[in-house]
């Protein structure tokens, strides 16, 4: 198992510590999930998500190849910006989904799930020798913390050297930040206000510790799931696989009108199941995999589901067949071998 930079941290603080995707990472603290969520709901939460891949593409074709090589339109990002995006297969499926950031004309930094860093690095550089660009796997040159939640921009305000209120959503500069250099975006995977910040590994245990005392509340990876989930945010391979097609979900503003990779099998996909959001009407927990019903009969499965934290109320999302995926139409979800009665919603799920 590798581990990131801050595990004797984690540990050191009373991580609970889990194997996810070939890395020890936390999965709570000793507040627990909900205490965290709720702090980066209300308040500052911190993750390390330093297992995540950073894959550097430059080269004189570096635009014309990502315009290709995944479904957003890298020709629109100018230098200090970013966008979601999407590496797609051949079969109208995803490979992984993507942060994408413009570091200059022809530098960019892809990060992608630490579970795919493998498949995604090989496709791009499959890809990339069709044209002219460098393609780098940069993972270990780089930790990442996001810091997130309404008190995120004073909190980390106080200790960059530049005035993070005038950095916009998706744009990411190179600042420092109590003294280390580092590139802070404002992303994130959690619904809320925040920042994604890249540093050298090294510097990765002085940062932290400044946030903690600072007083961002630590978060594991479990709060991190149901933030996105209450978010409506999808998370691979659970909401997107590689038998996916993102353009019968509400990311289908994701998937540009260009010549990209796969664009034929994705383009003329018959949409027969669609991603919605479910809200249960009674008391139960939808979880992975369960059947979704209509008057009796399976019409879908549930790819992620809990209680939300937030609202305390049972939410999921799932793929279900296109004729029962309007909002409002009633369905139910099978829970312990009984019916339980939800509704067809539109995220964000708050």
């Amino acid at each position: 198992m590798s581990r990131t930079p801050l595990y004797d941290e984690h540990k050191d603080i009373g991580a609970k510590m889990v194997d996810f995707a070939g890395w020890q990472m936390p999965i709570s603290y000793e507040g627990g999930i909900q205490q965290e969520h709720l702090a980066v709901r209300t308040e500052t939460g911190l993750f390390d998500v330093s297992h995540m891949g950073e894959i550097r593409v430059e080269g004189e074709g570096s635009v014309d190849f990502l315009r290709y090589a995944t479904l957003n339109d890298v020709a629109k990002l100018s230098p200090g910006r970013g966008h979601y995006s999407m590496l797609q297969n051949d079969s109208g499926g995803l490979i992984d989904d993507l942060y994408i950031y413009c570091n200059g004309e022809q530098d960019f930094i892809i990060v992608c799930n630490a579970a795919n860093q493998t498949a995604a690095l090989s496709h791009l550089r499959k890809l990339g020798d069709a044209y002219t660009v460098d393609i780098v796997d940069e993972s270990e040159s780089w930790a990442l913390l996001a810091l997130q939640g309404p008190g995120s921009v004073l909190l980390l305000g106080r200790h960059c050297d530049d005035d993070l209120s005038a950095v916009k959503k998706n744009r990411k500069i190179t600042t420092r930040l109590a003294g280390i250099s580092a590139d802070v975006a404002r992303t994130g995977y959690t619904g809320e206000d925040g920042f994604e910040i890249f540093c050298r590994p090294d510097d990765a245990v002085k940062l932290w510790q400044t946030l903690v005392k600072a007083g961002a509340q630590p978060c594991g990876l479990g709060a991190r799931d149901t933030l996105r989930l209450e978010a409506g945010f999808p998370l691979f391979g659970h909401e997107f696989t590689g038998d996916t097609n993102p353009l019968c979900s509400d990311y289908a503003w994701v998937v540009k009108d260009k010549n990209f990779y796969g664009r034929e099998a994705m383009w003329n996909a018959n949409c027969k199941q669609k991603l919605v959001g479910i809200k249960l009407t009674e008391r139960g927990i939808a979880r992975e995999g369960y059947r979704i019903l209509a008057d009796g009969e399976e019409i879908g499965r549930v790819t992620s589901g809990t209680i939300s934290p937030f609202t305390r109320e049972g939410i999921a999302m799932g793929w279900l067949a296109s004729d029962y995926a309007s909002v409002g139409t009633g369905i139910s979800v099978e829970i312990r071998r009984q019916e339980v009665g939800a509704t067809v919603v539109k995220p964000p799920f708050y």
